[in-house]
């Protein structure tokens, strides 16, 4: 007899090679008649730790559902990064809101010097060797993040900013 009870069940080396980082994770407060609802939102990072990565900002009343939901969202939204070696091909700076992010190419060995958004993105991203620099003084770290998701895609040459997200 055939045991089938493993039929049903999906897995994929695909998904489980990613690299995955909770970078934020923020509490809110909604006062109603009935008390107070607490809220969590995470902003996560997922990559290959080749030449991809992506990120999402998940909300749920649970720590724990936020985080899944952030990291499944990433994954839906990974964008091909272009790299030179260990670095990137060339400086940039990417932009968004009161955010902006210096991005340079360094020489191999350098390491990652970066804020710990930009460094989670870059390690995701498998960005070894980078100079950055927070330009605006702003410490939100999803802005930073897509301040440095800009400069990285418009390396690409093709997109240049992103998608559903005002500047």
């Amino acid at each position: 007899m055939k045991d089938n009870r493993n039929k049903n069940k999906k897995t994929d080396d695909r998904d489980n090679a990613f690299i995955e980082k909770v970078l934020f994770i923020n509490r809110t407060t909604k006062v109603t008649k009935g008390g107070k609802n607490l809220g969590f939102s995470a902003l996560v990072v997922v990559g290959d730790g080749v030449s991809s990565a992506g990120f999402a900002l998940g909300k749920a009343n649970e720590v724990a559902d936020a985080i899944k939901k952030g990291i499944s969202k990433a994954r839906k939204q990974v964008v091909l990064i272009n790299k030179k070696g260990t670095s990137i091909p060339h400086k940039i700076i990417g932009k968004f809101s009161a955010a902006g992010i210096l991005l340079k190419p360094a020489a191999k060995g350098t390491g990652v010097i970066a804020c710990a958004p930009v460094r989670a993105v870059c390690e995701c991203a498998g960005i070894k060797d980078i100079l950055t620099k927070n330009l605006k003084n702003t410490t939100n770290p999803v802005n930073v993040v897509k301040a440095t998701f800009q400069g990285l895609m418009s390396l690409i040459g093709g997109e240049k900013g992103l998608k559903g997200y005002k500047k």
